[in-house]
């Protein structure tokens, strides 16, 4: 039986797949959220006792609303779920129902989703009320790992509302926070600037001042945030096995593009840059593997990132030979993909790919 992480990861590379060619509500709820239901979440969508599509929500007026599904247990609610057509922005403004039905049963949990992009929400704020922010959001475009746990609570097998409850209210406001300190880091508002201003310089400060500390607090809490990462990266590098001779003194894999220029070593530099790029793509494949089954060789057409140290397993190729960087990874054919990036940082962005290229290797 797959894990939760293999259920969600084998869903979000079918969006990727299809979602191009769904363009409404039903083909949604059909091709995404029907399966996510079943595989993720575990309930049987050909069970009327489980699942029931088209919930009637007859609240005060309002009759013959409907919410697109309701979950229950018996006669009790798990959740009820409200579906908008994929790649559809999410908002509590176009899911009026979902809140109103929500607000007068004994639902605690529901879910708004577009088939991509899925808010769970609960009644942290007050009893019988939803929430206007969900406790916690399942993105398939850009998996966090740290949600598996949480989302494995909300599963048939594994339900339970007190549980979920005692976690939900510290994962939203977690969340909350975060955002807030994203958009700090982004743009300083002028409480930010005012108080690291307050704690370095006993200058007055006025409204000169603070702009001059404007532009001082955006660019220390970006050099923060990457030396904490590159911090990160070589902790995780040092926990692992020493990186391989080949890694120390690399040498040109063999293969058709480099045997006629790199019959030697000659003239080939590893730059910081391919080794922190390196340690990046470790640091992504140790949520599959043990980093040590990541190598690097250099040539001097590319840097090859590579799988069980075998040139015939690329995990990724470092094109960084000159001020237009890209780096090429490989589609579901094995074809190399090339994706210009304008910093290491941007890698991250393409751990799905990177990942799924891993797990294919595994499966060879």
């Amino acid at each position: 039986m797959p894990t939760i992480e293999e259920s969600v990861r084998h869903l979000a590379a079918k969006v990727r797949d299809l979602k191009t060619h769904i363009s409404t509500e039903e083909a949604t709820k059909t091709a995404f959220i029907a399966p996510f239901i079943q595989d993720v979440l575990g309930y049987d969508i050909f069970d009327p006792r489980e699942v029931i599509p088209e919930y009637v929500a007859d609240v005060g007026r309002k009759k013959g609303e409907k919410v697109d599904y309701a979950i229950k247990d018996g006669d009790d609610f798990r959740f009820l779920i409200e579906c908008k057509t994929v790649g559809s922005p999410l908002s509590l403004d176009h899911a009026t129902q979902l809140v109103r039905y929500f607000n007068v049963t004994d639902t605690e949990f529901a879910i708004l989703t577009n088939g991509e992009v899925y808010h769970f929400y609960a009644q942290l704020d007050a009893a019988n009320r939803m929430d206007e922010k969900p406790f916690m959001t399942l993105d398939l475009t850009d998996i966090d790992a740290r949600i598996f746990p949480h989302l494995e609570k909300c599963t048939k097998s594994k339900f339970d509302a007190e549980t979920i409850v005692a976690s939900a209210e510290q994962l939203k406001y977690v969340a909350e926070v975060r955002k807030v300190m994203a958009a700090e880091f982004k743009e300083p508002s002028d409480e930010w600037v005012r108080y690291f201003a307050s704690r370095v310089t006993a200058k007055r400060l006025t409204a000169q001042v603070l702009e001059f500390f404007r532009d001082i607090v955006g660019t220390a809490g970006t050099q923060f945030v990457r030396d904490e990462a590159n911090r990160r990266l070589r902790t995780a590098q040092d926990l692992d096995e020493e990186v391989t001779a080949d890694v120390a003194a690399p040498t040109a894999p063999v293969d058709a593009e480099n045997a006629a220029t790199d019959s030697s070593d000659d003239g080939i530099t590893t730059t910081p840059e391919e080794t922190e790029a390196y340690q990046i793509i470790r640091a992504i494949a140790r949520q599959r593997v043990p980093a040590s089954r990541v190598t690097m060789r250099d040539a001097k057409t590319y840097c090859a990132i590579l799988f069980d140290d075998n040139n015939r397993k690329p995990i990724a190729r470092l094109r960084f030979n000159s001020s237009n960087w890209k780096i090429g990874v490989f589609d579901a054919d094995r074809q190399e993909v090339l994706i210009p990036i304008s910093t290491l940082d941007e890698i991250y962005d393409h751990a799905d790919a990177i990942l799924a290229r891993i797990s294919a290797m595994e499966e060879e």
